[in-house]
């Protein structure tokens, strides 16, 4: 799969002559000074689900290989604790002894929740990105130096891979490093959000920064469009730099991530995982509900990094800025499918360009326009009350009470709410503001460990 991926100057690339290269003698030496966790969240079908469990196996009987691992925390979401006995009894039978189960559902981490709920931190959304928040949490509580974290759906997982993930960081001092590898499975691509989305939005981003001489947005754009897979969910870091960064809750955690690796560390890393064929589970187009599948993702990366260019960097936009840009993302979202095509075909891949052409056009396109509305039209709402209500004489003695002020104070809320961080902060602050919380992690898990042991 071709990249649209530029050089930059704060991200080291690691390409992968051999597929076999073994760095795990390596890595081991490191790990005897370097305390390494990696974090694993899951759902309790990864495990449960007949077709998913080979998968989950094989992650498993991979991971006992890597020694230099302290710990291995499985993150688990919607599970009772029959399946979280289930879980117990698979990672043990996989060879896996380092493992720490952190049961959302329990009692014990759900307590941990309700804490920080209480402490004013909205947990409210539950999903991947709340799992590997609490796990980052676990990690820091039980002394990590360098965190990793891994997808519990990787088909074509091997140790090896991990190792790569690590080396960087373990290694070479590079307080960040993320995966990157090409999605097809042997006979036609995947990756439709990075190819047909991320990339052409970001090019299309540079293209208007760059006519109209903004050079801090520039900067940004840049470092995004240099990692080769901005949407891999495997990353490795320093802990100094995990306490630092905030986390979305939805789908925009990955671009998210790099962006907040772009505001805290000086340089990173990018590996290439794999040379060979990559997959795991992809998501269904739902072209009529905005709710699942690729097109709440497309809409969650979109605003993810637009509320980072307006709020965080200071971009001002109106309506007409992105219906604007969603052309400029037709035009060169249309060119990559082009060349998809022409790839696929000298390849002897299986392409439907129909299909692609569809959902740039039906998902991806659309959620540029309205990640605009929802981000806009509180302020053109306004204009247009203030219009109407000053044309005509009707509105006269409501406008002397102060309607036109009433106005104004609403566009002024919505605009907030709009506009208000869906992230989290930084386990640095929350640390700060619940001191006491890294004891009160340890103790749960250790309540857990008692819980699963009277299930023997």
């Amino acid at each position: 799969m071709s990249s649209f991926a530029q050089t930059h100057s704060r991200v080291t690339t690691y390409h992968l002559l051999e597929d076999e290269t073994d760095l795990l003698t390596r890595l081991t030496l490191s790990g005897r000074w370097k305390k390494t966790v990696l974090i694993v969240p899951c759902l309790a079908s990864e495990f449960t689900d007949q077709d998913n469990r080979p998968v989950f196996e094989n992650l498993v009987r991979e991971l006992a290989r890597a020694s230099y691992l302290t710990h291995v925390i499985f993150g688990l979401d919607s599970a009772g604790l029959d399946e979280v006995a289930f879980c117990r009894d698979l990672l043990k039978e996989g060879g896996l002894q380092n493992f720490v189960i952190q049961w959302n559902d329990g009692p014990s981490i759900g307590g941990i929740y309700r804490t920080l709920e209480q402490a004013g931190f909205n947990l409210s959304q539950r999903g991947k990105g709340r799992n590997v928040f609490m796990s980052f949490g676990v990690a820091a509580a039980l002394g990590a130096q360098c965190v990793g974290l891994l997808d519990a759906d990787i088909r074509t997982f091997r140790r090896e891979q991990l190792d790569r993930l690590f080396f960087p960081v373990l290694e070479h001092g590079y307080p960040f490093s993320k995966a990157f590898y090409a999605r097809w499975d042997g006979s036609r691509f995947y990756g439709r959000v990075k190819r047909l989305l991320m990339d052409p939005l970001l090019l299309a981003l540079k293209r208007k920064f760059t006519e109209s001489q903004q050079e801090k947005m520039t900067r940004l754009v840049d470092f995004l469009l240099s990692f080769d897979y901005q949407l891999s969910g495997e990353v490795a870091l320093e802990l100094w730099l995990l306490k630092k960064l905030r986390y979305s809750m939805d789908w925009g955690v990955e671009v998210f991530t790099l962006i907040e690796a772009f505001r805290n560390s000086p340089q990173v890393a990018q590996v290439e995982f794999t040379r060979g064929r990559f997959d795991h589970k992809h998501q269904r187009v739902s072209v009529d509900d905005p709710g699942a599948g690729l097109h709440r993702m497309a809409l969650d990366i979109v605003s993810t990094l637009m509320h980072a260019l307006i709020v965080e960097e200071g971009l001002e936009v109106g309506e007409e800025f992105f219906r604007d840009l969603a052309l400029t993302y037709e035009s060169i979202a249309e060119d990559a499918v082009k060349r998809y095509s022409e790839n696929a075909e000298f390849n002897g891949l299986t392409y439907d360009r129909d299909q692609e052409e569809r959902l740039i056009y039906q998902v991806l396109s659309q959620a540029i326009v309205q990640t605009g509305d929802y981000l806009t039209s509180p302020g053109h709402a306004a204009e247009k009350m203030l219009r109407l209500t000053a044309s005509f004489e009707q509105f006269r003695p409501f406008v002397a009470q102060g309607l036109q002020e009433v106005i104004l104070e609403v566009e002024s809320i919505l605009r907030e709410q709009s506009l208000r961080a869906r992230f989290l902060p930084s386990w640095e602050r929350i640390l700060w503001r619940l001191p006491e919380l890294t004891v009160q992690l340890v103790e749960a898990l250790e309540q857990d460990k008692q819980r699963f042991r009277d299930l023997d």
